[in-house]
């Protein structure tokens, strides 16, 4: 026995939340206004359709087993060998992507609020965190998420009235300038990021579930909740900022923020959105990291993860410290390299699952499940 806890649907439903939002609260409006200028916030609504599907899949999935997470199920229908073999990519992309939000958060911090300060101590101060919350456990992740959830609605909801002011609609026109197909393609980054990448949320749903039909709906509403906030960031940062000036900015969210002036009194507080981004990157980082040390542990059939957390832990502030040059070469990496990466292992990997799984389903029925988490 790995894991001898469940959460219910509502905690779930922030957890997903928490994930879709991740990195996209800052950094999405400016990928989609490079590719789509003025159209980036129709390009999130697309992308955050095309999120649905992908999310309808992921609950397939899980409800054909809803005592296994992916690891097990992948052994499961591909067989041994090459179940662990799928298993390992899927763990490699969640290791990978929890050094990568280290990375992100350091450089926002080092870059936004505290330059002096050596990324390795940032890092090392986040992942000591990361690596406290997952040796927890899941249930304390969930409590966490859920008080912290309230705060950064409120400061959503702070930072959508002060900037609404600003708004200029001809900043989003043209609309429609570039097309149906050019939207779609341009959502690939965003729809990356937040729905596909949310196959590690198999390591939870259904196994660690309490009630799974209810689960089911918290995965879509949660992924529906998380990419409704990221259509109206970029909807604020185009009409706001201008598209030319979102598709510049590293952070467009951050640049949103210290425009807010109400009275010349009410200014200067972008603080807010750092806090706001820091939240939602911290528990998407913390799911990262307990789908790679879950992960491990049952491929490699270990009773308890938590041994591995604090190895695996300093294994990832390495890699953080290592895996970028600088802020170019990350943002030319994330939208190429780690935008097929995620599609392979969150979405072709899957849908291969499917076909084999048509193929074996009689044969599998029969057989005996591995023991669950």
């Amino acid at each position: 026995m790995i894991e001898n806890v469940k959460i219910n649907p509502y905690q779930f439903l922030v957890l997903v939340i928490f994930f879709t939002i991740g990195t996209g609260i800052l950094i999405v409006p400016s990928v989609l206004a490079a590719e789509v200028k003025h159209d980036a916030w129709i390009a999130a609504i697309f992308g955050t359709g095309i999120g649905l599907l992908i999310i309808w899949l992921f609950t397939t999935i899980g409800q054909w087993f809803p005592h296994l997470t992916y690891i097990q199920i992948n052994e499961k229908i591909f067989g041994k060998w090459i179940g662990k073999a799928v298993s390992v990519l899927f763990v490699s992309m969640a290791a990978l992507y929890t050094s990568s939000l280290l990375y992100y958060s350091a450089t926002f911090i080092s870059t936004n609020m505290l330059p002096t300060t050596p990324m390795a101590a940032l890092n090392i101060l986040m992942m000591g965190i990361v690596v406290m919350a997952v040796r927890l456990g899941l249930e304390t992740i969930a409590r966490s998420a859920e008080i912290f959830i309230v705060f950064f609605f409120v400061l959503f909801l702070i930072l959508g009235m002060c900037i609404s002011s600003q708004i200029k609609f001809e900043n989003l026109q043209p609309v429609f300038a570039e097309g149906t197909i050019t939207l779609v393609q341009s959502s690939l980054y965003f729809v990356a990021s937040s729905s596909v990448n949310a196959i590690v949320l198999l390591m939870i749903f259904p196994a660690l579930m309490n009630k799974m039909k209810q689960a089911r709906k918290s995965f879509f509403i949660g992924n529906l909740i998380g990419g409704i906030m990221i259509i109206l960031l970029s909807f604020l940062s185009v009409s706001v900022l201008g598209a030319e000036d979102t598709a510049r900015e590293i952070y467009p969210g951050y640049e949103l923020a210290k425009r807010i002036n109400i009275g010349d009194f009410v200014q200067r507080i972008e603080g807010l959105m750092g806090l706001l981004w820091f939240i939602a990157l911290y528990f998407k980082t913390v799911l990262y990291f307990y789908a790679t040390v879950l992960g491990i542990a049952q491929i490699l059939h270990l009773k308890d993860y938590r041994p591995l957390t604090l190895p695996l832990g300093m294994i990832a502030v390495i890699v953080s410290l290592v895996i970028y040059p600088n802020v170019v070469y990350q943002k030319e990496i994330q939208q190429s390299t780690e935008v097929f990466f995620s599609l392979f292992v969150g979405l072709f990997l899957p849908l291969l699952l499917v076909i084999v799984y048509a193929f074996r389903k009689n044969t599998l029925k029969k057989s005996p499940e591995p023991e669950s988490p």
